[in-house]
């Protein structure tokens, strides 16, 4: 059992399986509410939008997790916005106004005097350099956005899947939306953090997917992606400790297995 708890004498290891955990439930908490509206591409967008947030962050000389906050939330209103207002489709607005975030993200970088290790690290993540900050922010993550969800399920259930009944009760249905794309911005820059803007959307979507094969409501879905993201969380983080790969990566890598096996799983039902 030595393979097992040699690892454990670390705290950094520690740190990273804590985060992992707490990560995987709140992607599990919004990754399901992407996964069963069809939204698995502003998961992706999301971790390229917040870009320009985190490069003027980091020119400023200001935090960069603050920055990618802001960058995500204006995102997240500007897609509801020109989808509201513009009368364009939701794909079509996210694609709009993910592809000028990041391209004024890049802009910005462009003006950046070096590419310094804090920049890269945010880009392409290290979940063993989580502090116990990054640890008590992402528990203060997970219960608000858990708080929250559980507050407007019902209504964003029924704006979900019948939005012209949920307006003719009164539900503030694009108030719903925003929101719920204001959550889903919340969780991607807490991602970012572990592995990357280019990553992130795995652990958003990948357990979520998996669990959307298995499970047969909302409430068992949110559990199992849960359970299936930390599960891979850990097990990436062992395997890429023994095998000296870059942890985020090997995260990923390990989640889409999974996702592999359920996909497998539900074909012999």
């Amino acid at each position: 059992m030595d393979w097992l708890t040699d690892p454990l004498g670390f705290d950094f290891f520690l740190r990273a399986l804590l985060a992992v955990v707490l990560v995987s439930v709140l992607c599990a908490l919004v990754g399901a509410w992407v996964v069963l509206r069809g939204l698995s591409y502003i998961g992706d967008a999301m971790s390229h939008a917040v870009l320009p947030g985190i490069v003027g962050a980091f020119l400023a000389g200001g935090n960069l997790i603050v920055g990618a906050l802001v960058a995500a939330v204006l995102t997240a209103l500007g897609i509801g916005a020109v989808s509201q207002r513009g009368g364009v489709k939701q794909d079509s607005a996210i694609g709009i106004v993910f592809v000028g975030m990041f391209a004024l993200g890049v802009v910005m970088l462009s003006r950046a005097p070096t590419f310094t290790t804090d920049l890269s690290n945010f880009l392409i993540g290290n979940p063993l350099g989580v502090t116990p900050a990054d640890l008590w922010g992402a528990l203060a993550v997970t219960l608000l956005v858990g708080g929250v969800l559980a507050a407007v399920q019902k209504e964003l259930l029924l704006a979900s899947f019948d939005p012209t009944e949920a307006r003719a009760i009164g539900l503030p249905v694009r108030t719903l939306e925003s929101l719920l794309l204001i959550l889903i911005g919340l969780v991607v820059v807490l991602t970012v953090q572990l592995v990357g803007t280019t990553l992130s959307v795995s652990l958003l979507i990948t357990s979520s997917a998996a669990a959307r094969l298995l499970a047969r409501s909302l409430r068992k879905m949110i559990a199992l992606a849960a359970l299936l993201g930390a599960v891979g969380g850990v097990a990436g983080l062992y395997l890429s400790y023994y095998l000296d790969t870059a942890p985020g990566a090997t995260i990923v890598l390990v989640n889409t297995a999974l996702f592999v096996l359920a996909l497998i799983f539900r074909r012999r039902e």
